[in-house]
């Protein structure tokens, strides 16, 4: 296969927007939510366009990544600027093939450049760990609410950066959308069944689970 990554076009916005439903279509509630967020992250002030990337085979998208700003705030109020990502989809018949991964990498030597000491994002650690994600504990950093959730995912791009201070990750309200909004939004797309299964269950474990400073010491053998 001949895999093309390029920037995503305005001509481009319904197709991720269709890719974005299919990738997400009830894995993690029944139905999804995700592609409304594409859908109004491009006008949001903390999106990041030129991070806005699709990888597209014979012509058709079959794989998306957006970025937005996000903030650290360490115990001592100093606030530095990260990013972090999301959504980031992959169509289900071509999961699995190292598409997310280009994605990623072809992003990540971006920010780099831009002299971003950090991307966090909230996701599943089976998914990212390979790619050098930490859970925040490893590096004090937490949510605004001073805890460790098991999604929350530290990638540090300047070695060193954390320190020993403890820091908080705040994420773009981008996020902080209308459900019912989310709703009518879908309501444009062609009609599609809406279940529950396994995926949506391990995904409320993953939500309520959270890491403790006390549990860091690991013992190998």
């Amino acid at each position: 296969m001949n895999t093309i990554i390029r920037l995503e076009t305005e001509n481009d916005y319904l197709n991720v927007e269709k890719l974005t439903r299919e990738a997400f279509w009830n894995l993690y509630m029944p139905g999804c939510e995700e592609h409304y967020l594409c859908h109004i992250l491009r006008g949001h002030t903390d999106f990041i366009k030129q991070l806005d990337f699709v990888a597209e085979i014979d012509g058709n998208i079959i794989a998306s990544i957006m970025y937005s700003r996000a903030h650290l705030i360490s115990e001592d109020n100093e606030t530095v600027e990260i990013v972090s990502f999301g959504p980031l989809c992959v169509h289900p018949e071509y999961q699995r093939q190292g598409i997310g991964t280009a994605l990623i990498e072809k992003t990540r030597k971006i920010v780099e450049k831009m002299d971003i000491p950090a991307i966090v994002i909230y996701g599943d650690p089976h998914n990212y760990c390979k790619h050098g994600f930490k859970n925040g504990i490893d590096y004090k950093v937490s949510n605004l609410e001073g805890e460790y959730p098991l999604g929350l995912l530290v990638l540090e791009l300047t070695p060193g950066f954390f320190g020993k201070k403890k820091w908080k990750a705040q994420q773009s309200d981008v996020f902080k959308y209308n459900q019912e909004e989310a709703i009518e939004f879908d309501k444009r797309f062609d009609e599609k069944e809406k279940k529950t299964g396994y995926s949506q269950e391990l995904f409320r474990m993953q939500i309520r689970a959270f890491l403790r400073e006390e549990q860091l010491t690991v013992t190998s053998t």
